[in-house]
């Protein structure tokens, strides 16, 4: 193994063949919804930060969702825009491991954040007489480290591991490059490989069958309660709905890197394999701000105060 040559660089194939009318036709729809993605979550992080009432752990973790969507959306535009621009379908291999680390991370803290908001809606619905005992400043910083941590954790331990290979191959077949492209385009996997990837595997379905279960006894909850009832249509509906939107979407990607879809358009493949990444971040903002009234009343007196400004 120690005489195989290794590529220091990769070929984005999603884009062979793509002329320069489509290429902008591409970057015409890639930058106004970046534009929106930052504008959307930029919005909902300024209100919940300046707006004191909403300083609590529910609106705290959805604040974190928002910058967590902000920070996949970076690291997915930016080079895609690069690409289509420049007519480049090279990536350096550097770039890719950071390209690699930033979806990673992005993907994994999305649903780290999703498991932590669908526990602080568990302890108020179900528990509420613990929530402000268990709620805890102390206890809001430490599920923010660990909203962060375990996602930056494992995406280190699982890259490094699988830049420890050369690689004998560098075409990549999709709009982006992530850790387990990179897996296959390596030269071999160990057994311990396999096993990490097994236990994460594992964590992630932990992770969502917990929102399953805590939903699924807060529902319970809600058919003895009439104010449970009203909590969950104004405080965890948009939870929920965030959380199959990303399930849904990311589970569309997942069936791609497992069956792909070799009879279908290639346009509509890289819309699969990237629908994770630019439809939650940019859709969640949205649901929470019309469905949370604290939010929605907030951004229609914002709205208000700048149309009144501006027509004086």
């Amino acid at each position: 193994m120690d005489n195989i040559s290794s590529f220091s660089s990769f070929s984005l194939v999603a884009l062979n063949g793509t002329s320069r009318s489509n290429r902008m036709t591409a970057f015409s729809f890639a930058l106004p919804g970046y534009l929106v993605t930052i504008f959307v979550n930029s919005a909902l992080i300024c209100i919940i930060v300046l707006e004191k009432v909403l300083h609590k752990p529910m609106y705290i973790f959805l604040c974190n969702l928002s910058i967590n969507g902000l920070y996949g959306a970076t690291g997915f535009y930016p080079p895609l825009l690069y690409y289509l621009l420049n007519e480049s379908n090279l990536i350096s291999l550097k770039e890719c491991a950071i390209q690699s680390f930033a979806i990673f991370t992005y993907a994994i803290g999305e649903f780290t954040n999703l498991c932590i908001m669908a526990f602080d809606r568990y302890l108020a619905i179900c528990r509420p007489l613990y929530y402000h005992t268990v709620m805890t400043t102390i206890t809001i910083w430490r599920l923010l480290t660990f909203i962060w941590m375990f996602p930056c954790c494992t995406a280190i331990l699982i890259i490094l591991m699988t830049l420890r290979f050369p690689i004998c191959m560098n075409q990549i077949n999709k709009l982006y490059c992530e850790n387990w492209v990179l897996e296959r385009l390596a030269c071999r996997v160990d057994t311990i490989q396999f096993v990490v990837n097994g236990i994460f595997t594992c964590a992630i379905n932990a992770l969502v069958w917990f929102v399953f279960l805590s939903y699924v006894k807060i529902l319970i909850a809600c058919k003895h309660s009439a104010q449970s009832h009203k909590k969950f249509v104004t405080t965890c509906l948009p939870h929920l709905i965030a959380f199959l939107n990303y399930v849904v979407w990311s589970l569309f990607n997942t069936l791609y890197e497992l069956f792909g879809t070799g009879s279908l358009p290639q346009s509509f493949k890289n819309f699969l394999s990237v629908s994770f990444l630019i439809i939650p971040p940019l859709v969640n903002p949205i649901i929470y701000g019309i469905i949370l009234t604290p939010i929605r009343t907030k951004a229609k007196k914002i709205f208000q105060s700048l149309r009144s400004n501006h027509t004086d």
